[in-house]
């Protein structure tokens, strides 16, 4: 999982450049460091992106339980009393 969202990011860098480049009408490769400078920061969006979208789950799943737990003891506790 982690060098796929590494390719998928360096590739998202890379077009994002050679995109730029083609609306500017300028050659794909005039900068190549760019490219690379791009394609590192596709890698460190995506991978920053899945680790934000599985703590967001892991906090999603504690609110529930938290909730399911506060119904029960609403409607199933209250005769203990």
């Amino acid at each position: 999982m982690p060098a796929t969202t590494t390719i998928i990011g360096a590739l998202l860098g890379l077009g994002t450049q050679m995109y730029s480049n083609a609306l500017r009408k300028l050659p794909y490769m005039r900068h190549p460091w760019e490219h690379v400078l791009g394609m590192g920061l596709g890698a460190i969006f995506v991978n920053q992106l899945v680790k934000w979208d599985e703590k967001l789950k892991e906090d999603l799943d504690k609110m529930l339980d938290k909730a399911k737990a506060a119904s029960e003891r609403r409607y199933f506790d209250e005769g203990e009393d």
